[in-house]
């Protein structure tokens, strides 16, 4: 058998890089961000925080909250026209 070549965050030299004026700590408000079941929320991941991250195709996307697991987020966003769920960590969304 070939091996598969690469993993989860291949090819993502400039939309898992950060600029140089936002590189530093994560604020403690990014990272205990409050969401409630409904909300719009973007998908934008925090390069700097790995746990909780969604595959890089859905980076840019617009979801909707559907509840919670653990401290991550069950966010639901469609993959064309497919819906799918992602657990997502609160540093990765913005408020919509």
């Amino acid at each position: 058998m070939v091996q598969r070549v690469g993993g989860a965050r291949r090819k993502t030299r400039h939309k898992m890089s950060k600029s140089i004026r936002k590189k530093g700590k994560i604020s403690l408000t990014q990272m205990f961000a409050k969401f409630n079941v409904g909300d719009k929320v973007l998908l934008q991941a925090e390069p700097g925080v790995q746990t909780g991250i969604f595959h890089r195709r859905f980076y840019g996307k617009i979801g909707v909250v559907k509840g919670m697991q653990g401290r991550c987020y069950k966010v639901e966003a469609k993959d064309n026209k497919k819906p799918k769920i992602f657990l997502v960590h609160p540093v990765h969304l913005r408020r919509m």
